[in-house]
């Protein structure tokens, strides 16, 4: 039988294991910042530097800013005629730079530090057109960045031709019918032409701009989320059976007259802007614009203004259509602009009516024309056109209560500005011409 080996040494005891974990301590995390700053004067060094920049900021010159308030005396000042174009423009460019001109802000002082309004960057779509250009020059002076876009079919370079040179502006010839890729905070949509003579002159292409053109923007609002300001018009009302027109009043249009692709086109538009608001939750604004007059309108667009205007300057009979007796209101392009940006920056999407609901026959507007310009101008009578609403007179009610808005300028003031710049810019032009003339 097999023996079977047993060790019956001294038992091996357990060898203990040489590594024993620390305890640990939660407040070591908040101690050692604490720490490294008492270190080496850290703190010291910290609130210096602090003091430093803030004596620096303190003692740099303070920014302007204010509110939307408007120096109507400025902008008389900024349409004196000059002696040339290129005097024309340094003037502007004075103007803008010291902060005086059309669109200027009240000095605000010092701003606290930390307090400073950050610039926006906006869009204006049609902004080298008349009521287009001195919108710019109220967000440039305001210190936003802006870049307009403009086919030039009605505007005109020389309108922002001021602002070049401006780190802040950028102008992009462009048709808002093609789609574009930028990057905004808002967008101001007023791409399209306003007055019958141009927009009856291709209405295919109206229409196409009030409809393609407004998808193309909200699409571009909505995929950058920037908020969107259509500029509407009053001739969604057509001929209207109310008076005066409030934002509720439907209209009374005529869907296949030779007005429909402008007036037919901006209820599509508003169409359009509603259903993004809701469908896609697009932030929108609509202002439907009355009758609006002053400095760089068209010469020859055919509205009544500017038709009594250039007509009185060049000595020919005032063109009344029909008896006269038809009525419109008129608003100084200053507080047309003064209500946009009141509506874009407030909180109420609209549509609101901007106008003066001040109403004149067209006869009392061809007298005032004449006591501002020539009391020997004649007055033509011709046979009226077609559609042409025999009132227009906007309800601003809802615009005065929420927007805190209404017009400032009467037509008896804001009319010589227009007429001092009609008459440089016809006189100018016929100057240039003669001299081609006689040198050729």
């Amino acid at each position: 039988m097999a023996s079977e080996l047993i060790y019956r040494g001294p038992e091996s005891q357990p060898v203990p294991d040489g590594y024993t974990p620390k305890p640990h301590k939660p407040w070591l995390s908040v101690i050692r910042p604490i720490r490294y700053l008492l270190r080496e004067q850290r703190v010291v060094f910290l609130f210096a530097g602090i003091a430093i920049a803030s004596l620096i900021f303190a003692l740099l010159p303070s920014s302007r800013t204010g509110s939307l308030n408007y120096t109507n005396t400025a902008i008389y000042d900024s349409y004196l005629p000059t002696e040339s174009t290129q005097s024309q423009v340094v003037a502007h460019r004075m103007i803008y730079q010291n902060g005086v001109g059309f669109g200027s802000f009240n000095s605000g002082g010092k701003i606290p530090l930390g307090l400073k309004r950050k610039g926006l960057r906006i869009v204006v779509t049609g902004g080298a057109g008349f009521v287009g250009s001195h919108l710019v020059d109220r967000l440039i002076a305001r210190g936003d960045s802006v870049i307009v876009v403009d086919n030039f079919f009605t505007g005109r370079k020389e309108n922002v031709m001021h602002h070049f040179g401006n780190p802040r502006f950028e102008l992009i010839r462009h048709d808002v019918v093609e789609p574009l890729l930028l990057e905004v905070d808002q967008i101001y949509h007023l791409a399209c032409p306003a007055s019958p003579v141009h927009y009856k002159y291709n209405p295919v292409k109206t229409i196409k701009t009030n409809v393609v053109g407004t998808l193309n923007m909200l699409g571009l609002a909505k995929r950058v989320g920037a908020r969107f300001l259509l500029t509407s018009t009053s001739e969604v009302y057509g001929d209207p059976l109310e008076h005066p027109q409030k934002e509720t009043y439907w209209g009374n249009v005529n869907p296949i007259g030779v007005r429909s692709c402008y007036d037919e086109g901006k209820r599509t538009a508003e169409t359009l802007t509603m259903d993004y608001h809701r469908g896609a939750g697009v932030e929108v604004r609509i202002a439907r614009i009355f009758n609006t007059y002053g400095p760089r309108m068209c010469i020859d667009d055919g509205r009544v203004v500017s038709n009594f205007v250039a007509q009185a300057l060049r000595k020919e009979p005032l063109t009344v259509y029909g008896d006269g007796k038809q009525t419109r209101s008129f608003q100084f392009v200053s507080d047309l602009v003064e209500g946009l940006m009141r509506l874009m920056e407030g909180e109420h999407v609209g549509p609101f009516n901007l106008g003066n609901p001040g109403e004149f026959t067209m006869l009392e507007l061809a007298k005032v024309v004449q006591e501002t310009i020539d009391p020997n101008a004649q007055i033509e009578h011709r046979p009226n056109t077609e559609d042409d609403p025999h009132k227009r007179k906007p309800d601003i009610s809802r615009a005065k209560e929420l927007l805190g808005w209404e017009p400032k300028v009467a037509l008896r003031k804001g009319l010589p500005m227009m007429v001092q710049d009609f008459r440089q810019r016809i006189f100018g032009d016929h100057k240039e011409d003669s001299s081609k003339v006689t040198t050729a």
